[in-house]
């Protein structure tokens, strides 16, 4: 199975596995399972580091691609691609551009969100899966 971690559920993942579903961590765990981590989220983890909206605990943001290796998650980086087809994405409420890129990378390789945010299943009708339990 091929799972990206939303960018709560890559921050937890790392420094508060606890707030994560049992069940979630053991697919995480999996060494059958692929897990990604999107450079948009390390992007938006950079930004509001550096405005001050998010604490890491310890860990300094140039930190984070060494514990990505450590942990054998792989990255997706955003192609021209994805920035070209964001357009296509077609339910239109949910309006933050870091989850929406994330839905789009999921929805266009197929890929499983792992991700507690309810309103997700807004996407569901056109492709996004979610786990969370």
């Amino acid at each position: 199975m091929k799972y990206l971690l939303d960018t709560h559920a890559f921050i937890w993942s790392i420094l508060e596995t606890k707030r994560l579903p049992k069940a979630t961590i053991k697919e995480i765990k999996n060494p059958n399972n692929e897990v990604y981590v999107s450079s948009v989220s390390l992007w938006e983890i950079a930004i509001k580091r550096r405005i001050h909206k998010l604490e890491l605990k310890g860990i300094t943001v140039e930190e984070l691609a060494g514990i990505i290796e450590k942990l054998s998650y792989r990255i997706i980086a955003m192609t021209v691609e994805d920035s070209l087809g964001y357009c296509n994405l077609a339910e239109s409420t949910h309006k933050d551009p870091f989850v929406r890129m994330l839905i789009w990378q999921c929805i266009s390789r197929n890929i499983t969100m792992i991700s507690r945010e309810l309103e997700f299943a807004k996407f569901e009708p056109y492709g996004l899966k979610v786990l969370w339990k």
